[in-house]
């Protein structure tokens, strides 16, 4: 992940944004932006580029990425709800500074959700556990388009392309 290419596609309102989320808890920026590198080895490891679609790859990546954030702050502050708000307020500044059609984002969002909620249920499983609980997930992900109302799939990913 070159940090700079990344930042090229961010404008400097949100770039700003960025800092001062990040001077909230400048505790978590090393563990967030290795959660994020992780992830995305990890992902592309289990689903090659697909994970870059709108399929189910992509809900366990966004679900595993909030797990994964939330999971690694929490080594640096035993504080469930802080660590749950930081990964909260990280990835919607994510979602926001890079545009999406809306269906998509409000994809991304759901799904980073659940993987939330997964961290909360299961703080005391491996990451390995984790992986294989949010692939079984990823199998079971829903199919939804615009009419979709995404509030009644609470704690399931949702996915629109198929893979």
């Amino acid at each position: 992940m070159n940090l700079f290419a990344v930042l090229k596609r961010v404008d400097f309102k949100n770039i700003l944004k960025g800092v001062f989320v990040g001077l909230g808890h400048p505790h978590f920026i090393l563990p967030t932006i290795k959660a994020t590198k992780d992830c995305i080895s990890i992902s592309t490891k289990n689903y090659g580029k697909l994970h870059h679609k709108n399929g189910p790859a992509n809900a366990f990546r966004h679900a595993f990425w909030n797990y994964l954030i939330a999971k690694r702050c929490f080594q640096w502050q035993k504080n469930e709800e802080v660590v749950l708000a930081w990964a909260k307020k990280v990835t919607d500044w994510h979602e926001d500074s890079f545009p999406n059609k809306q269906l998509p984002k409000a994809m991304d969002l759901h799904n980073n959700e659940v993987g939330r909620f997964i961290f909360e249920q299961n703080t005391k499983k491996s990451e390995q556990e984790i992986i294989e609980l949010l692939k079984k997930m990823a199998l079971e992900s829903i199919k939804i388009d615009e009419k979709s109302m995404l509030s009644e799939h609470k704690n399931r990913m949702v996915h629109i392309l198929e893979q």
